[in-house]
């Protein structure tokens, strides 16, 4: 049986597509754990309707304490051998449990990931270029389509395709890299003694950040299927749909203890980890000077500079993929702050 775990917070007029896509699911041994964070609005009430409708689905109310909590809340209670996590806000497509699962299966894998697709309510936009040929304008392949909320319709095939397989050090690798594996926690299916003592991080943005890494040093072998079975929607009230803040150097602080846990379980990829915290402290930089008011951009010049301080990195280690990246990396350790500058005059990474 799989675990579904579906957070819910003032998410009223989108609940009904993310339960009804979960109910029309091919593969239909599962449990839908309903977390009612304190919602305001009528998402309760709702949460206690699908339950009378349907035995599967369980329903915790509780205070509201955040995503990460209403998912420790969920997993505290789910009993399948399995761990799925959708967003209430997001849908998935009705091959979504049975690809996943076949995907684990057939390479006897701990996790498998699959593709996602992006809408603003204004049509569907790939996360991935090797899937491309499968999201097509104009619903031209009958087999699936969705709508993005304009009436315009992308078809998506959902014909199984070969997984392909990770060890732990190669899955780590590719997920820092974010270009095979990616950091949120919806996209995939966990066996659940995996990772349910794997607490999500209370209080934090970029909550994923610090916890998906952590599922992927235990596992032996992680999968990735290409089709697109995931549909997240992006909210412009949404928390990250929200300004640039101070709240966003979360990240750094989840890539610095991933620094940390790298270094000591898996230290072949320090360099590499080292590299990307390095573009991450970058970046944040940029965000700070381009964004934030004076009193709080000192904030996170000296949040930033504690990170960065911490990396141990010297310029015959970096190897990272792609001339511009390695460029820039080499260019902060000369001058970080200079470089911060110089990609922001040039209008370089955001």
């Amino acid at each position: 049986m799989i675990s579904i775990i579906v957070p819910v917070y003032k998410v009223e007029e989108y609940l009904s597509r993310c339960v009804g896509s979960i109910l029309k699911q091919t593969y239909q041994d599962f449990e839908l754990i309903l977390v009612d964070d304190g919602s305001p609005d009528n998402c309760g009430r709702l949460c206690d309707d699908y339950a009378a409708m349907d035995q599967r689905i369980r329903v915790i109310h509780k205070q509201n304490g955040g995503l990460s909590d209403a998912r420790n809340a969920g997993m505290a209670i789910a009993s399948g051998d399995y761990l799925a996590f959708v967003d209430s806000d997001d849908w998935v497509a009705p091959a979504y449990l049975e690809s996943l699962l076949r995907g684990l299966e057939e390479n006897q894998a701990d996790i498998c990931e699959c593709g996602t697709l992006w809408t603003t309510g204004e049509g569907l936009e790939e996360q991935e270029s090797p899937i491309r040929e499968r999201a097509v304008p104009d619903g031209s392949d009958p087999e699936h389509s969705v709508s993005g909320g304009s009436g315009r319709e992308y078809s998506v095939r959902e014909d199984p395709l070969p997984g392909e397989s990770y060890g732990a050090e190669e899955a780590l690798k590719a997920l820092i890299g974010d270009r095979v594996f990616h950091q949120h926690v919806w996209n995939k299916l966990y066996k659940r003694s995996l990772v349910q003592d794997i607490p999500f991080a209370v209080g934090k943005l970029h909550e994923d950040e610090f916890w998906t890494y952590q599922a992927f040093g235990r596992s032996k072998k992680t999968v990735k299927i290409p089709q697109p079975l995931y549909y997240y929607f992006q909210r412009s009230d949404s928390i990250m749909g929200a300004s640039w803040n101070l709240r966003r150097l979360d990240a750094l602080q989840a890539k610095q203890e991933r620094q940390q846990y790298l270094e000591k379980h898996f230290p072949a990829l320090s360099v590499t980890g080292a590299e990307n915290l390095l573009s991450t402290c970058i970046y944040h930089g940029q965000m700070a000077r381009k964004y934030l008011p004076e009193n709080d951009r000192k904030e996170a010049v000296k949040r930033i500079n504690d990170v960065r301080k911490t990396v141990r990195l010297s310029l015959k280690d970096i190897r990272p993929l792609g001339f511009k990246e390695g460029l820039w990396i080499r260019l902060s350790k000369v001058s970080f702050w200079g470089t911060v500058r110089l990609k922001n005059l040039l209008r370089k990474g955001f």
